[in-house]
């Protein structure tokens, strides 16, 4: 071990950031709906800090956050300019664990549960009405905190994010906070899909139930389907799958999930909303090459 380290002031610095970095990364994701995008925020927050006279930041913490909110806000309205690169179109990124296990990293990451189906509704919000919402709702800063990233007044980004909320309010299922049961839901719907059971399938899906799929660029992008017969008439899709892939449980973006795979190659991520004792909906990715950069280690034993 050296003796006598001399620790710089941009190293403790550097440390102050680190500390910080799994919540700079939870608010850029829960904005973006991207890991990678998120990141980026993350590391430019980074080089602005570094820039900065720190010793002028009293809370470094709310300081960091806005500056996220900051630049996360500029890449959505970037990324609303450029339909081509639009996230409106297809799944949000998942975040995948073992179903066994917790990662301090993720449950920072995925704190309160933040599914894809709350993220796809989040996509259809405008970069302000999003930002108000994400900061105010999820993370509690006040509006006279936020008023200035939206260059609005505190009252009208009191009013961003009402109209965000009533967006999102009855548009996502509330998930059933019991993890076994979110599971048992899981088996059943495994159990009915082996076995072509439309009965049995019909019986734990909700009346409302939502099935999103996104099987990329070159399948047509993301397909929706709402109701228990539309989803339910998919039934020899879930049947293949279910009896020619290796099905693994895991849990993707904190709820119960299936990562599924043919001779080692993962061929689809599902997720499932378990709400009131039934699914309420299902998230399938399948994008081929958004599949190859997905990070699986966490689910090796």
């Amino acid at each position: 071990m050296e003796r006598n380290a001399i620790v710089t002031p941009h190293d403790f610095l550097a440390d102050r950031f680190q500390g910080h970095r799994p919540h700079l990364k939870a608010v850029a994701y829960r904005m973006l709906g991207s890991l990678s995008e998120a990141e980026d925020a993350v590391q430019e927050a980074w080089l602005r800090l570094a820039r900065s006279d720190s010793g002028e930041i009293g809370n470094l913490g709310g300081w960091l956050t806005t500056v996220v909110g900051r630049v996360c806000l500029d890449m959505l309205r970037a990324r609303k300019s450029r339909r081509e690169e639009s996230l409106d179109d297809r799944l949000p990124d998942v975040v995948i664990s073992r179903a066994d296990a917790r990662d301090p990293e993720q449950e920072a990451l995925l704190a309160d549960s933040v599914g894809l189906a709350l993220l796809v509704v989040l996509e259809s919000l405008s970069p302000a009405e999003r930002l108000a919402f994400v900061l105010h709702d999820m993370f509690g800063l006040p509006f006279e905190q936020i008023a200035p990233i939206v260059d609005r007044t505190p009252a009208a980004a009191k009013k961003l994010a009402s109209r965000a909320r009533q967006r999102v309010r009855g548009a996502t299922p509330n998930p059933d906070p019991d993890p076994a049961g979110q599971r048992r839901m899981v088996d059943a719907f495994l159990a009915a899909a082996r076995g072509g059971d439309f009965a049995a399938l019909v019986s734990i899906l909700d009346p409302d139930v939502v099935l999103r799929a996104d099987g990329g660029a070159l399948a047509g992008g993301m397909t929706v389907l709402r109701g228990v017969a539309a989803v339910a008439g998919r039934l020899d899709v879930f049947q293949r799958m279910a009896t020619s892939a290796a099905t693994h449980p895991a849990l993707v973006n904190g709820l119960a999930g299936l990562v599924n795979s043919i001779e080692g190659r993962v061929i689809s991520v599902m997720s499932f909303t378990v709400s009131g004792g039934r699914i309420a909906s299902i998230d399938i990715l399948s994008d081929p090459d958004r599949l190859t950069r997905l990070n699986l280690t966490r689910l090796e034993a």
